[in-house]
């Protein structure tokens, strides 16, 4: 399956989570009720997935932690806020660029209609 034929499921999930849950809630409900509606699409899906950086001569153990891995190939970043920053956009982009994959979504639950809290990211390898 193709990162676009992933996130095309990922958005259609989150779509029906939100029109269940609404607006309001923690990240946390969002992220565990968006892993369960994937998985009962049958994609293997990583759910809060600690990954180690290597620096320099050094490793650092947990050096940063993905909210969901989606078929080894699309990040997603859950958010509930009111206003997404420039600094999320970031950390998706920094996550994108350290496990060398091509996509990621920023999805920000704290919205009317979710289509304006969804923002694809693209690393351009």
């Amino acid at each position: 399956m193709t990162e676009n034929e992933i996130s095309y499921k990922i958005i259609g999930a989150a779509i029906e989570v939100h029109k269940n849950l609404g607006v309001g809630l923690l990240e946390n409900a969002y992220e565990t009720a968006l892993v369960y509606e994937l998985q009962k699409l049958g994609l293997k899906v990583k759910q809060q997935y600690s990954l180690p950086l290597n620096y320099k001569e050094i490793g650092i153990d947990n050096a940063y932690r993905i909210d969901i891995l989606v078929e080894n190939k699309v990040i997603i970043e859950v958010k509930s806020v009111l206003e997404l920053h420039p600094i999320h956009f970031a950390q998706t982009k920094t996550y994108l660029k350290f496990t060398n994959l091509k996509l990621g979504l920023l999805i920000n639950f704290k919205t009317q209609l979710l289509k304006d809290g969804i923002h694809r990211i693209v690393n351009k390898l």
